[in-house]
């Protein structure tokens, strides 16, 4: 690793291994060999003049790649395309004549995007199934365990601890939704020409467009697509772009928002992220287990949605059939895009894997406000004893006020004490306190989690149930 010059920290700390190669220099121009060897084979078999030892040539050197040649040669001719294809010539000398036929540089440049774009989204699938596996399973094992519910960060009704876990899983499941969609639906550039009108194939092909389809088929199907677009400029439309931008986007917004609740959690100590023996929490407060994983999920997301922002804004401002000022901001955003995607989708892996509830804190924090809880019920009770519900509801008002106001000088609750002490409801205190078992309060919260895991486990039956053993 260079010390003295700067290196991205996705690729340096956050992302796999897997999707620094993807990006890589070498996987990149690897593809564009594969394209020129796929379009002169279609060529040689729709009867162009190139040879079938041609393509085989171009075929058995697509891995040999002297990026040293070709960066002389870029430096010579300012034309990073036509420095491969010079480079890719001088180790298949046979074929050097032939190779680019008729394509112009968009041919592997935005082709190898796609493919590159389509293994990334694919591999981003694989991960973002680990974490609502992860999820399903934390839901499942504490689908009962009542907790405080919130609304407005204010103490609300019960819920379930895993109730609350589908919440997060189930925006990852829309996610997944949208993912599936944007693969499903991509498409290949093939090989189209300078303004999309394969003007340069009608000369070759004397104007058969029927082998010019047929050429482009043969090229998509070869790289795993079953459709090109059907119209185009010279670039694939860079609305695909900001449509596969805007699911990594989606991904992170979820991830924040499960980090976030999680980081709210830990700060009561309900819950808790994975914490090693050895870790440190603190240089100068060494009893601290800071939220640090699922602090570092939200700065990511939070920089992945703004790197989202830039697709919309490239593709709204494309001129005609092409315009360079995608370019360089491609190259950048596009490959953070995925590398930011990765290392917020590992981190929740890890997260969920590792998730600690402290049970006994749970359940203090949620017996603590029972009492207020507990209070609709009482006043149901207290009706079915003779008293009047309007009455009841502002003796509850009153001496919720007193008993808030008690608490906040650091005094336990007395609630139930002073309720029972009006003699209005009819009920003892120990009477009052036997409907207080939070399990009461949590309605279905159990039969929804089963419910919905039942609905989306087809989906994550082939997923990992541990992650890998990742550097965080």
């Amino acid at each position: 690793m260079a010390r003295d010059r700067y290196e991205s920290p996705l690729s340096s700390r956050y992302a796999s291994q897997y999707m620094l190669q993807l990006f890589s220099q070498h996987e990149r121009i690897r593809i564009w060999r594969k394209l020129w060897v796929e379009l002169a084979r279609a060529e040689h078999e729709l009867g162009l003049p190139i040879t079938a030892e041609q393509v085989a040539e171009l075929e058995a050197h697509t891995e040999d790649i002297d990026f040293d040649v070709a960066a002389a040669r870029e430096k010579e001719v300012r034309h990073d395309v036509m420095a491969h294809v010079y480079t890719y010539g001088k180790v298949a000398p046979s074929a050097a004549g032939i190779i680019h036929l008729g394509a112009t540089s968009c041919y592997v440049t935005d082709n190898s995007d796609l493919v590159i774009y389509r293994n990334g989204l694919r591999y981003l699938r694989g991960e973002l199934l680990a974490v609502m596996r992860n999820l399903a399973d934390f839901a499942r094992r504490y689908k009962d365990t009542p907790t405080l519910g919130y609304t407005h960060y204010q103490p609300a009704q019960p819920v379930t601890v895993g109730k609350r876990a589908t919440l997060w899983l189930q925006d990852f499941m829309t996610d997944l939704e949208e993912l599936d969609f944007v693969i499903d639906n991509m498409r290949f550039l093939g090989c189209r020409g300078t303004t999309g009108t394969e003007a340069s194939f009608m000369e070759l092909f004397e104007g058969n467009g029927e082998k010019i389809d047929e050429m482009n088929r043969r090229i998509s199907t070869a790289f795993g697509f079953d459709k090109c677009f059907s119209v185009c400029g010279q670039t694939y439309p860079r609305k695909a772009d900001s449509r596969i931008l805007n699911v990594l986007s989606s991904i992170a917004q979820s991830a924040y928002r499960m980090a976030n609740d999680i980081r709210l959690l830990q700060h009561d100590r309900q819950v808790e992220e994975p914490f090693e023996k050895n870790q440190i929490g603190s240089s100068a407060m060494a009893y601290k287990r800071n939220p640090m994983r699922c602090e570092r999920i939200c700065s990511l997301s939070r920089y992945l949605l703004a790197d989202a922002l830039t697709a919309p804004m490239t593709a709204s401002t494309q001129w005609m059939e092409r315009t360079l000022d995608d370019s360089a901001i491609r190259r950048i955003s596009m490959p953070e895009g995925f590398l930011c995607a990765d290392a917020v989708l590992r981190l929740c892996r890890n997260v969920t894997d590792g998730l600690h509830v402290n049970e006994k804190i749970v359940d203090r924090t949620c017996r603590e406000y029972m009492p207020f809880i507990a209070t609709e019920n009482l006043m149901m009770e207290g009706v079915k004893r003779g008293g009047d519900r309007q009455e009841l509801h502002e003796i509850v008002r009153e001496c919720s006020m007193e008993a808030t106001a008690r608490m906040k000088e650091g005094e336990s609750c007395d609630l139930l004490s002073r309720l029972a002490a009006t003699g209005a409801f009819s009920m003892t205190e120990e009477e009052m306190a036997a409907v207080l078992d939070p399990a009461l309060y949590v309605g279905r919260c159990g039969e929804q989690v089963e419910t919905f895991l039942a609905e989306i486990e087809p989906l994550l039956s082939g997923a990992s149930e541990k992650s890998e053993d990742i550097s965080l």
